[in-house]
């Protein structure tokens, strides 16, 4: 029991994502769709989920550079959570709008992909 309501404190509920007129959540096959796929990001940084769990988002050089690495999952209301090694966890809600997709943060940030 701990262990599900630990799994739902770290996902925002689908109601709470702040969706746009347009924005359609993924589908479930697309999420399962997502090991080996990465996604770039209009600042030059890139997502990658691995076929084993395994994340890495790696900045662009303006940002910094380096990689984050983690493991990700898919919740409940299809967000996809990462627990990344350094101790920090975070949901994001993936979306189309159009022909655009987009990544939603919990804190309703949007970071449209390449």
């Amino acid at each position: 029991m701990p262990l599900f309501l630990c799994l739902m404190a770290g996902s925002t509920l689908a109601g709470e994502w702040g969706l746009r007129p347009g924005d359609t959540p993924f589908a479930r096959h697309e999420l399962e769709a997502l090991p080996g796929r990465s996604f770039r990001f209009f600042d030059g940084g890139e997502s990658l989920y691995g076929r084993d769990g395994a994340y890495a988002y790696t900045y662009s050089m303006d940002n910094g550079g380096g990689t984050a690495w983690g493991t990700y999952r898919i919740a409940g209301d299809g967000s996809i959570c990462v627990d990344f090694a350094n101790g920090f966890a975070r949901c994001d809600l993936y979306v189309r709008n159009g022909s655009r997709v987009i990544l939603i943060t919990e804190k309703g940030e949007r970071f449209p992909v390449r």
